[in-house]
């Protein structure tokens, strides 16, 4: 009888990546609420063999408790450990004192926040050889920036949910409705820029029965905001007189981003409506509304003002949802981590990801951003030359 022979048979073969781990510190930054990753999110990436490290409290932001997220077996660290971890996702500048918390050739994930960097903390990622990306400059395969455009469309929107709720507020504000009702003519909304976040907010106050005017010098812009609406905005080029008279009879006027610099008089603020409700979404470069207060929704409520005295200009209106933020983040991170286990590492993928590539600051020890390495005084380095002998 002849005894079984052996064959030899294919075995699937997989990387682990249990011995990565993920820190998520908390935002020690009183403007920045938001949080990047849900109990969930982190749960796919505890089944993807990720080890995922939170410090404790981190996510009371977004009404989360550590429980949520240990559930689903997150590690409850302190803020050293956290920061101790091969990838850190910290959304403000990073300080000096946290800098020094991380481990030699980390990867580190934040906003660019490119004001508020501080050049000792720049200093010592470079010593530490810290990988630094700011995730609002990373774009993917289609050119489209994932977490800056989504980061827009939640600030567009939340500025008309919180207008709304303001106008209709009976005490502190108008006690009115955007529109909607037969019979009476509804509010007016201006928007001053043509971009995600215009796009988000016009829809939104048009479903509420708003009357929208866009304005924007971008005739592109212009058309491709009113084709992706449809006929119910009103859309023109930026003519003075034209826009003047348009802040002039609005309820809402909200700031976006613009090519050229656009500032609002002081003039022509005085001639807006009294009670006006003003936004201004996009302060990177310099304020639409320089002669108004500025309230930061991430730090105060709207209401917390004094009703006499409305004319402010409110920033920020994403950090007053911090939580819907922190959904659409955990997105865009799980795609991006789900890009870096496919590279084997966060070298890797810097290397082999030519939109993750372009938004990375400090690599291997250099300044790889014009803006860095003018802060600190030193010459930029291109990153494709470091690559190419590391």
């Amino acid at each position: 009888m002849n005894s079984p022979t052996p064959l030899e048979q294919l075995v699937a073969k997989t990387v682990s990546p249990r011995q990565v781990s993920i820190g998520l510190p908390a935002a020690q930054s009183p403007e920045e609420r938001r949080f990047p990753m849900t109990p969930e999110a982190a749960a796919m990436l505890v089944d993807h063999g990720f080890t995922v490290k939170m410090q404790s409290g981190a996510s009371a932001s977004i009404h989360f408790s550590d429980e949520a997220y240990s559930r689903h077996g997150v590690e409850i660290v302190d803020r050293n450990e956290a920061f101790r971890s091969d990838m850190v996702v910290y959304l403000p500048a990073v300080s000096e004192a946290d800098a020094h918390k991380l481990k030699r050739g980390a990867f580190l994930l934040g906003f660019a926040h490119a004001e508020n960097r501080s050049p000792r903390a720049l200093k010592v990622l470079l010593q530490k050889s810290v990988t630094a990306v700011a995730l609002d400059e990373v774009t993917d395969d289609s050119g489209n920036h994932p977490f800056a455009d989504i980061l827009r469309e939640i600030d567009g929107r939340a500025a008309v949910a919180i207008a709304s709720a303001l106008l209709a507020d009976a005490v502190h504000g108008k006690g009115i409705l955007l529109g909607g009702i037969a019979g009476v003519v509804p509010c007016e909304l201006t928007i001053i820029g043509a971009d995600l976040a215009a796009a988000a907010a016009a829809r939104s106050a048009l479903g509420l029965g708003a009357v929208v005017r866009l304005f924007d010098n971008d005739i592109y812009r212009l058309r491709e905001v009113s084709a992706a609406i449809g006929s119910g905005v009103i859309a023109s080029a930026l003519h003075p007189r034209v826009i003047r008279s348009a802040l002039h009879t609005a309820d809402i006027v909200i700031g976006c981003s613009l090519k050229r610099k656009f500032e609002v008089s002081s003039d022509e603020v005085a001639d807006m409506k009294r009670g006006v409700i003003t936004f201004d979404l996009d302060r990177s470069r310099s304020p639409m509304f320089p002669s108004m207060p500025t309230v930061d929704l991430a730090l105060a409520s709207p209401c917390d003002n004094d009703p006499e005295a409305r004319r402010v200009c409110y920033v920020n209106a994403g950090g007053a949802v911090p939580r819907t933020a922190a959904m659409a983040l955990s997105n865009a991170l799980l795609t991006l981590f789900d890009d870096i286990l496919v590279a084997d590492s966060a070298l890797n993928a810097v290397r082999l990801l030519p939109g993750l590539r372009c938004a990375a600051y400090t690599f291997l020890g250099k300044p790889v951003s014009a803006d860095v390495a003018r802060q600190l005084g030193m010459r930029a380095v291109d990153i494709n030359l470091l690559l190419q002998f590391s």
